[in-house]
């Protein structure tokens, strides 16, 4: 996942029936034994993506499953029940990618022949939730030669959770329909921005063009002695990265 810039994933589990997102962990105490709400600061996306999951499912999105209740066959995860190292915290927190829990039956394992039946209420589910990776803005990242730059940042504002470009200077980040401001930085270049609205359809292409950061010069009068050579290296060191 840290090698390669993947956009969206998914993790099958058994034993209930429900799409579970972000984030499992709750760094609240348990109040009177109830777990509580930990919204990522996607939280929208996420319950967006939970919900295309569970609608084009058979039977998730009715809610009542297994003997349990979720509305809208959803759950945040640390809402359910908190659980430390998880999959899809990982990836929101240290990879660019966005990853939902799907439990997709009762039955941990379930008999060969239920299987026929599980693949039809989860197919067209599966693929719907494939296609929301083209949801949001997607683009490059170049310095003035068109040379792409890597491990360059791209914020949303308003959005606490940045996203970065890949080897190729790629990037892409998984946005609902909406009009954003958008940045692009890089150590050593100058910090480029753009408002972009984005739709219900096909992701927006936004490519960034970056320019050198300019080199700040010292300026300082020549003193003799060791004290003031001493202080002249040390301002050197100090200087403008």
């Amino acid at each position: 996942m840290q090698n390669y810039n993947f956009v969206l994933s998914a993790n099958l589990h058994g034993g209930a029936v429900v799409a579970n997102y972000p984030f499992d962990k709750s760094r609240d105490p348990r109040i009177r034994g109830r777990n509580t709400y930990a919204a990522t600061p996607d939280d929208k996306i996420f319950r967006q993506l939970a919900r295309t999951y569970s609608y084009a499912h058979s039977w998730m999105h009715k809610g009542w499953n297994c003997g349990d209740f979720f509305n809208e066959g959803i759950t945040n995860g640390a809402s359910w029940y908190s659980l430390s190292k998880g999959m899809q915290d990982f990836n929101y927190l240290y990879t660019n990618c966005f990853e939902i829990t799907l439990e997709l039956s009762c039955d941990k394992f379930p008999s060969e022949s239920a299987l026929p039946r599980e693949w039809l209420a989860n197919r067209e589910a599966l693929v719907s939730y494939l296609e929301q990776v083209h949801h949001g803005i997607k683009g490059m990242v170049y310095d003035e030669n068109n040379n792409p730059i890597s491990k360059a940042e791209i914020s949303v504002a308003g959005i606490s959770h940045d996203m970065t470009t890949g080897v190729d200077g790629d990037y892409f980040r998984l946005l609902l329909p909406g009009t954003y401001t958008v940045k692009a930085s890089a150590p050593g270049y100058l910090p480029s921005s753009n408002t972009v609205t984005v739709g219900p359809a096909e992701a927006i292409q936004l490519h960034f063009y970056l320019k050198k950061a300019p080199k700040q010069s010292l300026k300082g009068k020549h003193h003799h002695g060791k004290k003031n050579i001493s202080a002249h290296k040390a301002s050197l060191k100090l200087g403008p990265r």
